[in-house]
């Protein structure tokens, strides 16, 4: 369409999220994807999850190696003149080492026997450490220990027990307490390490949570004092070139005068209602709370141009996602004021192209007309850099430099296809 003149225009308000802050999202691909967890979300979940499936087989293997120590130390102790609740009670007692997870109070009430009539010593301590983990010194830790000092103390049958003499009674004795209370020293060992452990990790979590509280308030007072410079400063300036362009339409007697005139007016007031956005989205925490222009509203962006320009828009376009939609208007943007810049009133194509896998947009412009002449505009060099920023964040390719007819070309090439890492 060719460039219309006059401040009659309204300008149509922008709508769709910012492509500012968070809100793009990356996929372990490395691709973009609105509502999808980012690459390091999903790389946690698959830690965590290799975790759980890490601890229970690392239970099992506990479990079996308990098993496997406790029914080794009855073997190597069996005798053969033993009676068969001897071994019954031993065999028995192995056994339930596997349970005491689940009950690990009548784990050792099963084992006491088969330790005090036979062989299972390492069944019962394991057992009572097993408990004072996760009872720590409760009465049924003291029962247990109580029972296992016992079980070591005392000597089956009873008339071997009897004949012996005091000085064995104390020796037994004191190797009883060893017996019992080195499980229990294990165990609340065991307890306070994982509550150290939990204590650092959630230490570890506060300092995070932390940090980037601090990184938020640091963000925000820098958006303040940017979107106050940006206030006072150049909304003052666009507001007197306004104010002035009016006045010029109103006293200019020449009719293209008054074109210029209200073309430059109606610019003005156009750059100050997206400053004032910008603003808005610099006062904001997140800076993903204002509206942003989106893809449809390229038509009214190419006639207010100010310069010669067509658009050419093919394939489905309604359904882009909001930061590519946003991104290839501020594209067209760019490359429409940057023709202004360097090459006023050079004709300008601008072509949108969208298929199911890609979306194309490309600014064309003419060699200029050495004839019109607007002056130099200032300018930071900045555009193509941020362009070329903008089209990264999105994983797309950037491409921009002169044409062999002696004019400019923009592309950007965003790719549409948002695989998932199985």
């Amino acid at each position: 369409m060719t460039a219309q003149y006059g401040e009659d225009r309204r300008i149509a308000d922008t709508g769709g999220p910012t492509l500012a802050g968070n809100a793009v999202e990356r996929l372990p691909s490395g691709r973009v994807n609105n509502g999808v967890p980012t690459e390091r979300v999903r790389r946690a979940a698959v830690l965590e999850a290799l975790g759980r499936v890490l601890g229970r087989h690392r239970q099992l293997a506990f479990d079996a190696g308990a098993v496997g120590i406790a029914a080794l130390d009855v073997w190597l102790r069996v005798v053969p003149e033993a009676e068969t609740y001897n071994y019954v009670l031993s065999v028995i007692a192995v056994a339930a080492v596997a349970l005491r997870r689940r009950f690990p109070f009548l784990v050792v009430l099963i084992t006491v026997p088969g330790f005090l009539a036979g062989w299972a010593q390492l069944a019962a301590m394991i057992a009572l450490g097993t408990l004072a983990r996760r009872k720590l010194l409760s009465t049924q830790t003291y029962i247990a220990a109580a029972l296992v000092w016992l079980s070591r103390f005392f000597l089956w049958p009873p008339g071997e027990f009897l004949a012996l003499d005091w000085k064995t009674h104390v020796h037994d004795a004191i190797y009883g307490c060893i017996v019992a209370g080195m499980p229990i020293a294990i165990g609340l060992l065991a307890h306070a390490r994982e509550e150290l452990s939990a204590r650092i990790t959630e230490l570890a979590a506060s300092r995070e949570r932390e940090r980037m509280l601090h990184a938020h308030a640091v963000r925000a007072d820098e958006r303040a004092r940017l979107a106050r410079e940006m206030h006072d400063v150049v909304s003052h300036q666009v507001s007197l070139i306004a104010m002035q362009a009016g006045a010029l339409r109103m006293a200019a007697a020449d009719p293209n005068a008054k074109q210029v005139a209200g073309t430059i007016r109606m610019l003005s007031t156009r750059t100050l209602d997206e400053l004032r956005q910008l603003v808005s989205v610099l006062r904001t925490t997140s800076g993903d709370d204002s509206p942003q222009p989106r893809i449809e509203e390229l038509p009214q962006l190419v006639s207010t141009a100010g310069i010669p320009a067509t658009l050419t828009v093919q394939g489905p376009v309604a359904d882009l996602p909001a930061p590519v939609s946003g991104a290839v208007y501020r594209t067209v943007q760019e490359a429409l004021t940057n023709v202004r810049k360097h090459a006023f009133g050079a004709p300008t194509s601008v072509l949108v192209l969208a298929d199911a896998d890609e979306l194309l947009v490309e600014v064309r412009n003419e060699p200029p007309d050495g004839s019109l002449d607007c002056g130099t505009l200032p300018s930071g060099g900045h555009g193509l850099v941020g362009l070329r920023e903008r089209a990264a964040l999105l994983n797309g390719e950037f491409e921009a430099g002169p044409t062999d007819g002696g004019g400019f070309m923009v592309r950007v090439t965003f790719s549409l296809v948002r695989p998932l890492d199985t």
